[in-house]
């Protein structure tokens, strides 16, 4: 036997076959003859093994079997009536019922015909179904050529048998397997059976291969946009460069036009997003409204790295007027930042070029051309002392400012002693903060100086004891952390009016805060201090050593009033000469978290900030979270806050969320949503309403709250059908998170 030839034996004669593949063989034998004929192993690639109860041979060319017919082969199994082999024509044909099974599908159909020379088979009257994800249908002609399934007069869906609630029919449907898309000619969607939508076209993935198509829209009505719709499209434009393209039709707007275009090489990464209204109809004394965004990551080896974030709006309320898919609606300020660093052995060094677009009334802040600042990573060691040195060199623009430019270099070296051991902790760090301005602008009758140095020396002294007991009186095979620390932090006062600030801000006063050696980020103002700061954690621990119970307390002791905080510091800001701060959680129950925090000004009896979370979580997504927010100075602002947020299964396939969050200050509610979702294994269906508080950026803070308030409400609808290329948000949690307040779990609060 030859690589292009084999033996069909059959009752002891021998019937030559010629296969489409060079290689492969056509093995028969009949049922009647299992007793003394063994079915070969390690079928070919290509070859079919044949069993019936009949075979007659029609001359030496064809070969008709009957009777229970099974046909095996490396790709396929075939069950079916009768089966007539063809050698001169190089056809097989079958008759049913027949049940076809391969690799991908299986099918059920009354009749089959195969061209053995071009791997193509035909399945007549054919029911399928496809293993590797959930889909199914029917055709009057089903085709498979290789990976790939042609349907004539077919159907498609992935609803099951007994609850089909849609499905699409199409003169003709193709199933590529190879692409991971499905193409339709002449299709309408039904819904219950009811046609509802008619398309010449229409392209959908069927694995997670990309291939260019439209994807399914939203739409819903509004008072502040009107009837709003979204239908996005997306070009597969290369292997590492696609885009996304999505017409937004708002009513009370106009025609918006929203592109992301992403790519990836072997040394970049990254996206550009473009959004463009030519004219927005509730805004006449606009022109054109635009947002663009940039962000890239480039590593060009182990040693250099560049990054690239640029956001830019036309106007300052683009965000709270049109909402975008790169920035928040609540955000006040827009990055341009490029950053390029080098890691060396020692030294990581950053040359970072950085503007802010201050949205709102505000006077716009510095640019930083450039920054450069390195930091040795490696230190010097001498006697178990570590040397270090870091610095910045920076120049800072602003031609609507009264320091129009500034250049400023900063050395900063330090000597650090780090003692450690499993019970305790001991750090001491020396270090002198020199620092030199050169400064320009029209600033008569200031206190800013044109050149200043600086120089300050800073000691810090910090220990930590770590005392472990265990407490099976309280937590069955548990235990209790106790971590007392101490600080003492010396920085001489120094006056500081003679410079200007530049990228300089007050940093949060929270617990771990009380345990820095600084109080404001950037080095424009160093603050004076000769003050003690006591504080102590303790946890504790179950038996899988899960956190049960934490409690963090402390409190700053100044030494001298010099070094108490003054309003002078930063312009005006509000400070506290003793500050008391703590943070709390609670996790008695795996369901049940309870976080909470506070910073009180004990000498001025006041309260500074505070939050509290209660948060359940059980099964089917069930949530519930109440939580208080309170802030006694935002931007010479007041600000208390409560909310809540719930999901609820109310039934099989049926959740429910909402959310409420209240303005305490000025006794009015902020944002309202609620919403009603239903999922089922083929389709999903979202309904949600809002009510938001508009805000408009160009008024100043001190007219924040005395203004009337302006709500935006609406409702949106997104219905998805699984399998067409829909994805719908299915964890509550998510869809909670679209709001203004959005959702967060209180591991992650931020205040």
């Amino acid at each position: 036997m030859n690589n292009t030839r084999s033996l069909l034996l059959l009752t002891g004669l021998c019937f030559p076959m010629i296969s489409h593949a060079e290689d492969a063989s056509l093995l028969c034998h009949s049922q009647n003859q299992l007793n003394t004929w063994s079915p070969l192993k390690n079928i070919q690639f290509g070859s079919m093994d044949i069993k019936s109860d009949n075979v007659e041979l029609l001359g030496t060319q064809s070969a008709e079997f009957s009777g229970d017919v099974d046909i095996n082969s490396a790709k396929f199994n075939i069950r079916a009536t009768s089966a007539l082999i063809d050698k001169q024509l190089g056809l097989f044909n079958a008759t049913g019922p027949i049940s076809y099974q391969d690799v991908i599908s299986k099918i059920s159909s009354t009749g089959l015909n195969a061209d053995l020379s071009s791997s193509q088979i035909n399945l007549l009257g054919a029911q399928y179904q496809l293993t590797q994800q959930q889909a199914r249908g029917g055709a009057e002609l089903l085709s498979i050529n290789k990976n790939e399934f042609i349907l004539n007069n077919g159907s498609f869906t992935t609803c099951p048998v007994d609850n089909e609630f849609w499905s699409i029919e199409a003169d003709q449907i193709i199933l590529s397997q190879e692409e991971g898309w499905g193409e339709t000619y002449g299709m309408t969607l039904k819904v219950l059976d009811t046609p509802v939508l008619y398309l010449p076209y229409f392209t959908y993935p069927i694995s997670d291969k990309r291939q260019s198509g439209f994807l399914i829209p939203s739409f819903g009505p509004s008072s502040k946009y009107g009837f709003e719709i979204e239908a996005p499209f997306y070009w597969n434009i290369a292997e590492n460069v696609d885009a996304t393209i999505t017409p937004r039709y708002m009513a009370n707007q106009g025609v918006q036009l929203k592109t992301k275009v992403r790519y990836l090489t072997e040394k970049h990464q990254g996206s550009i997003g473009i959004e463009y209204l030519n004219e927005d109809k509730s805004e006449p004394e606009l022109n054109e409204r635009y947002l663009f965004n940039w962000q890239q990551v480039t590593n060009f080896n182990d040693d250099w790295r560049a990054s690239i974030d640029v956001t830019n709006v036309s106007d300052d309320n683009y965000l709270t007027d049109l909402e975008s898919d790169f920035a928040n609606k609540t955000d006040t300020q827009l990055y341009r930042t490029g950053l390029l660093t080098h890691f060396g052995d020692m030294w990581q060094t950053d040359i970072k070029v950085q503007n802010f677009e201050v949205l709102g009334d505000h006077l716009a802040s510095y640019s930083a051309m450039p920054q450069i600042t390195f930091n040795q990573i490696q230190a010097f060691n001498w006697n178990d002392i570590q040397f270090t040195l870091n610095g910045e060199l920076s120049h800072f623009q602003n031609t609507d400012l009264m320091i129009t430019e500034a250049s400023r270099l900063h050395i900063e070296p330090k000597a650090r002693y780090n003692y450690q051991e499993f019970g305790w902790s001991f750090l001491s760090e020396l270090s002198l903060l020199q620092t030199n301005y050169q400064q320009n602008g029209n600033f008569e009758g200031t206190d800013i100086e044109k050149s200043v140095s600086r120089t300050l020396p800073k000691l810090r002294l910090h220990t930590q004891l770590n005392l472990e007991r265990k407490t099976p009186w309280l937590v069955e095979n548990g235990y209790q952390v106790l971590e007392p620390q101490i600080q003492y932090l010396y920085v001489p006062k120094k006056d500081q009016s003679n410079i200007g600030l530049y990228d300089t801000t007050k940093l949060q006063d929270d617990f771990f805060g009380l345990f820095r050696d600084k109080r404001f980020s950037g080095v424009d103002r160093i603050a004076a201090a000769n003050q003690i700061t006591f504080g102590a954690t303790t946890r504790i621990f179950g038996e899988k050593n899960n956190e049960l119970f934490s409690l963090s307390a402390g409190q700053t002791f100044y030494l001298s009033d010099s070094a108490k905080p003054s309003e002078q510091e930063l312009d005006e800001q509000k400070t506290y000469n003793s500050l008391f701060a703590g943070e709390a959680m609670l996790h008695w129950h795996r369901r049940w978290y309870l976080g909470a925090g506070i910073q009180y000004d004990v000498e001025g009896k006041e309260l500074v900030q505070s939050h509290m979370t209660l948060d359940y979580k059980g099964d089917n997504n069930q949530l519930i979270q109440l939580n208080h927010r309170f802030a006694n100075d935002v931007s010479d602002n007041r600000i208390e806050q409560m909310g809540a947020f719930t999901s609820i299964p109310i039934a099989d396939n049926w959740q429910f969320i909402a959310s409420y969050q209240r303005d305490l200050e000025h006794n009015r509610s902020v944002e309202i949503l609620s919403g009603l979702q239903y999922e089922s294994c083929c389709w999903a269906i979202q309904f949600t309403g809002h009510r938001q508080i508009e805000t408009d950026l160009n008024q100043s803070d001190s007219e924040f709250g005395q203004q009337d308030a302006v709500f935006n409400s609406g409702f949106r609808l997104n219905f998805v059908f699984k399998g067409l290329g829909g994805k719908s948000n299915y964890d509550a949690k998510k869809l909670l998170q679209q709001g203004i307040f959005g959702y967060r779990r209180p591991y992650f609060i931020n205040n």
